[in-house]
């Protein structure tokens, strides 16, 4: 059962194969609006295409899922519209030429116009500014990014980011769209151990206040519903989530995602504010997911 705000997601036996392999398979678990769900595995498990999977983004080969009570791989581009992803490489990398003000602004006029009430794109600009200045204001919060403690504040290069800085900005960009899950790819990569804390902790926030959350790690707290990919056998941490691992070696490929459209600037995910599926480049993705578009028609 779906809370007005966050998604439930559920998948039973979900499985993405490519030319040369299993990305994942065999993936079972169930878990309740708001939660925070880890996917955990080594790097090259699939962990990636069961994210881009799990919200409208990759067509799964058997099995069957479902987000937010939408149905996939039917109801794909319905899921893409209520599930936001925060940094997935090849697909929402913040480009580090622009400010983290440019991204913002970005974002906020992406969101106005492509999923914006018509009664609110006919609001008198003043007053479309001032909503767009206070939605970006929420999601700084929710992310806690504070932008005057940035070195040059909203004039901060993003090459010039910290790495959680980095991500605190991309989960904000996501949330300006008050999305209902939240994906995020390689939580707590190149974070020490009190930045993998905060991390975790922004995260639980999230999901207390009622968005889903759905990030991949290679150690996942254990307060999440976790998702193992890379294992045999079955887990069940929580109650209520369980797994099997791919079953053929060359399945576990690294995985990361389609590029969208806006690449090439980084700032925006347009599949999450139109709808739309976004196309993958080839010089964003390796081999692995390479093969599951390939075989699942996105190539």
């Amino acid at each position: 059962m779906n809370s007005p705000h966050g998604a439930a997601v559920t998948a039973e036996g979900l499985g993405l194969k490519g030319p040369r392999g299993w990305a994942f398979r065999g993936v079972t678990f169930s878990a309740a609006p708001g939660s925070l769900i880890a996917i955990e595995g080594p790097s090259g498990s699939g962990r990636t295409c069961l994210l881009l999977a799990l919200t409208g983004r990759m067509r799964p080969t058997e099995g069957e899922a479902s987000t937010g009570g939408l149905r996939l791989p039917r109801r794909a581009a319905a899921v893409r519209r209520i599930a936001a992803l925060g940094p997935v490489p090849g697909v929402s990398e913040l480009d580090p030429a622009f400010t983290v003000a440019e991204h913002l602004r970005e974002r906020a006029l992406l969101q106005r116009r492509f999923d914006g009430s018509l009664r609110a794109l006919l609001r008198p600009r003043r007053e479309r500014v001032a909503a767009a200045g206070a939605r970006v204001d929420r999601a700084l919060k929710a992310a806690g990014l504070d932008t005057a403690t940035l070195p040059k504040a909203g004039r901060t290069s993003v090459r010039d980011l910290e790495r959680l800085e980095a991500l605190r900005l991309s989960i904000a960009l996501a949330l300006i769209g008050r999305p209902r899950l939240l994906a995020v790819d390689d939580t707590d990569l190149k974070l020490s151990d009190a930045e993998r804390a905060e991390a975790w902790e922004l995260l639980r926030h999230l999901a207390a206040d009622g968005t889903t959350v759905l990030a991949v790690c290679s150690q996942a707290p254990d307060d999440a519903v976790t998702v193992r990919t890379g294992t045999t056998g079955t887990t069940d941490n929580t109650g209520t989530a369980e797994t099997t691992a791919p079953v053929d070696d060359t399945s576990t490929t690294e995985t990361t995602a389609p590029a969208d459209d806006t690449s090439t600037t980084g700032t925006t995910d347009p599949a999450a504010t139109t709808g739309e599926p976004a196309q993958p480049a080839a010089s964003a993705l390796d081999e692995g997911t390479a093969d599951a578009f390939a075989e699942t028609g996105r190539a």
